[in-house]
């Protein structure tokens, strides 16, 4: 049977970027006899139908089928990417996949520590669930538990019951176990052992810096519309350049030694099963734990309103203006190339732009670049 991979996530184990590269190479894969359908990135629209009962499995694997059948080899293996899927509690229904394909389901191991650090800077960045984007870190690990795909033994023994055993293909994801990167370690997942000649995708979905995302959970992103909503995020990661070019930020840990530990016991015992399991060991990841004296970051935003207003919130303005200057040039020179007055036909005796009302003078200097278009970086707030 042809094979379907199922890349299900977790979140932050570089899934968007792994996504970027399939939907980048796509053309080229089917060379390689891999078929990434749909000529989208990340598959999440079919997997939302799905489980909201809008479609039913079989129908999306007959489609899918014919789609491979007609666009790659009879060999070639179909894979399909969406990190939502782990947050299911049930993947049963994906089971009648196999009616059509040998299904192998892909999942990817972050430390859970790590994990829940990065997820924490992620629910502030994309603020999706407005019961976690504005909570402190210290509200945030308290819920810990509700992340249940994290609790990794327990999930991947239900994705056993699902799929089988064998069926089952995992990776930790941290640099000691991923040597060429966590893109190639997803390639070797899918019986793709180099991607040398393959176009490569930058990194793609960074975290935010602890005091960018400190100043991002203090903003109701989540309450603006979603184009302006992207305008107010870039305009984030413009306060995040600038604060870089300063290197405040000494440290990416966000948590406390003890506490880490205390974490990581949670979870110790079924990392082990596992890493017993599918490795033959018995630590499930390799990197070592921070030490005691590790410098963990801060969350705490400037308390004096100067500093903070010349850090944060004129870098953010300021991006915002840029922002609307440039739009308000691009609409400017579009309505100058729109306007131009129309080439006279051979032998029509009329002057070009005659009686076209508005195509001619009148809106030409009103249309130029503002004044002030480039001015953008103007002296910072004085004390």
């Amino acid at each position: 049977m042809r094979t379907l991979y199922l890349h299900i996530g977790t979140h932050r184990t570089a899934t968007s970027s792994i996504q970027s590269f399939m939907h980048a190479n796509s053309s080229a894969l089917l060379q390689r006899g891999i078929f990434y359908p749909y000529k989208v990135a990340r598959h999440n629209d079919l997997f939302r139908m799905i489980f909201s009962g809008k479609r039913e499995v079989t129908d999306a694997a007959a489609d899918l089928f014919k789609r491979a059948d007609k666009r790659a080899g009879p060999d070639a293996s179909v894979v399909l990417s969406d990190e939502d899927i782990s947050m299911q509690t049930d993947l049963s229904r994906l089971k009648d996949f196999n009616e059509f394909f040998q299904v192998k389901v892909i999942f990817s191991l972050r430390r859970q520590d790590f994990w829940l650090e990065s997820w924490f800077l992620q629910n502030i960045k994309w603020q999706w669930n407005e019961t976690l984007s504005h909570c402190t870190l210290d509200a945030f690990l308290a819920r810990r538990a509700e992340f249940h795909w994290v609790d990794y033994n327990t999930y991947v023994t239900h994705l056993e019951q699902v799929f089988g055993r064998e069926n089952v293909l995992l990776y930790p994801f941290e640099k000691e176990q991923m040597p060429d990167g966590p893109v190639s370690a997803f390639a070797r997942m899918i019986g793709l052992e180099s991607i040398t000649g393959l176009t490569p995708t930058p990194h793609v979905n960074s975290s935010h810096s602890a005091k960018v995302s400190e100043f991002m959970r203090c903003l109701p992103l989540d309450e603006a519309f979603p184009l302006y909503r992207r305008k107010l995020e870039q305009a984030c990661s413009a306060v995040e350049k600038q604060l870089a070019m300063t290197g405040s930020e000494a440290s990416s840990l966000l948590i406390g030694h003890d506490y880490r530990l205390a974490i990581l016991s949670e979870y110790a015992e079924g990392n082990a099963a596992l890493a017993r399991r599918y490795f033959n060991r018995d630590q499930l990841f390799l990197a070592p734990v921070p030490g005691a004296d590790q410098p963990v970051a801060s969350m705490q935003l400037p308390a004096d309103s100067y500093k903070l207003m010349r850090d944060f919130v004129e870098p953010f303005v300021r991006a915002l203006i840029a922002q609307e200057v440039a739009a308000a040039n691009a609409a400017d020179e579009a309505a100058q190339e729109s306007a131009q007055p129309p080439v006279a036909k051979p032998g029509s005796g009329r002057p070009a732009g005659f009686g076209n009302a508005g195509a001619g003078g009148g809106r030409g200097n009103k249309n130029k670049a503002r004044p002030n278009a480039g001015r953008t970086q103007k002296a910072g707030v004085q004390r």
